[in-house]
């Protein structure tokens, strides 16, 4: 699967905007800043596995905590 990681950046903004209900979030938010807690992190992990086909463990969301940081990674694993 080839992807840009600036469009995996933008996904993983839009999973944040829309799991942690705050339109104003970008790739540079921080996870924990906008709210995120544990529960929203499983529930992030759930919609990138499902939206790019590659296991993302929720302990990426809490060492990678903006879209942009995470984006690098989940990349790398896609």
């Amino acid at each position: 699967m080839t992807t840009n990681i600036a469009d995996v950046s933008e996904l993983i903004a839009a999973i944040y905007r829309e799991t942690l209900n705050d339109d104003a979030l970008d790739a540079a938010s921080d996870f924990f800043e906008a709210g995120g807690d544990s529960l929203t992190a499983f529930q992030i992990t759930a919609r990138l596995q499902d939206a790019l086909g590659v296991e993302v463990p929720v302990a990426l969301v809490f060492a990678y905590p903006s879209p942009a940081d995470l984006a690098t990674v989940v990349d790398s694993a896609a």
